[in-house]
């Protein structure tokens, strides 16, 4: 995916500007920044929801007219006492007729494979609205892999997950880029997933502040450029040297902050 000059506007305010990255087919690249960077905005104009200026191109599936898509956003949003199922919601986007109906077995066999592949078969029929956030993730992810992606997108995947939860996800979102062939592009807030999970990083605030490798953009300078000029990079007290490495945190101070 090639990133050319991207601009996106809203009325008199320049949300993102002049945008210019690689993202290497297979890869895993983390979007990060502060709130209000562009982050979001960013990954909509490459699933093409938003207008924008300059161009996205993805030369790896040119004959065929580009990429297919898997989404998964920040949050799903949805009446909790809604009286459907996982396998509900995984079948409605190609179910034709309603779900009172019936389904085809063909629709709930793919949607029982893509729970199993993400670890969540056991949810298949559980109630949408009583499933946890975790498992919520889970299910997005399978709705996102159904039709055998080739770059899925993801607006902070583990938000409102615990630690021990966002690692066993980022640990099965790597096994699925590896098995699947994906190319992964996400939105990342916490730090310690970045530098245990990306192969390129994308420092965003408006426009590009640093990019590449982990170990280039993962550097006090590089983050006080991205997140301000009092944030810095730190640990907890009492962590070892390979403990500080996998869980930084930003920190900003003053106004800043």
């Amino acid at each position: 995916m090639v990133l050319e000059g991207v601009t996106v506007q809203r009325g008199e305010i320049l949300v993102l500007e002049d945008i210019h990255s690689v993202v290497a087919r297979g890869s895993i690249t983390a979007i990060i920044g502060p709130n209000g960077a562009g982050k979001t905005t960013l990954l909509r104009a490459v699933l093409g929801l938003i207008p924008y200026r300059g161009r996205i191109r993805f030369p790896a599936f040119a004959q065929r007219g580009g990429p297919l898509f898997g989404y998964i956003p920040q949050r799903l949003e949805f009446d909790r006492g809604i009286p459907i199922t996982v396998l509900d919601f995984l079948t409605l986007s190609a179910q034709r007729a309603p779900i009172w109906m019936g389904r085809k077995s063909r629709l709930a066999a793919r949607a029982e494979a893509a729970l199993a592949r993400v670890e969540a078969a056991h949810l298949i029929h559980r109630p949408l609205g009583k499933i946890s956030g975790g498992e919520q993730q889970r299910v997005l992810l399978a709705g996102a892999i159904l039709n055998s992606p080739d770059i899925l997108v993801l607006d902070e995947p583990a938000a409102g997950v615990d630690i021990h939860g966002a690692e066993l996800f980022c640990d099965l979102l790597e096994s699925l880029r590896d098995e699947m062939r994906l190319t992964l592009v996400l939105v990342v807030h916490d730090l310690s997933v970045v530098m245990q999970h990306a192969d390129h990083v994308i420092c965003l605030n408006r426009t590009v502040r640093c990019q590449g490798t982990t170990f280039m953009c993962m550097t006090p300078e590089a983050l006080r450029e991205t997140y301000g000029l009092r944030s810095e990079l730190y640990v907890h007290s009492g962590a070892d040297t390979r403990e500080a490495l996998a869980h930084p945190h930003i920190r900003r101070g003053g106004r800043d902050a």
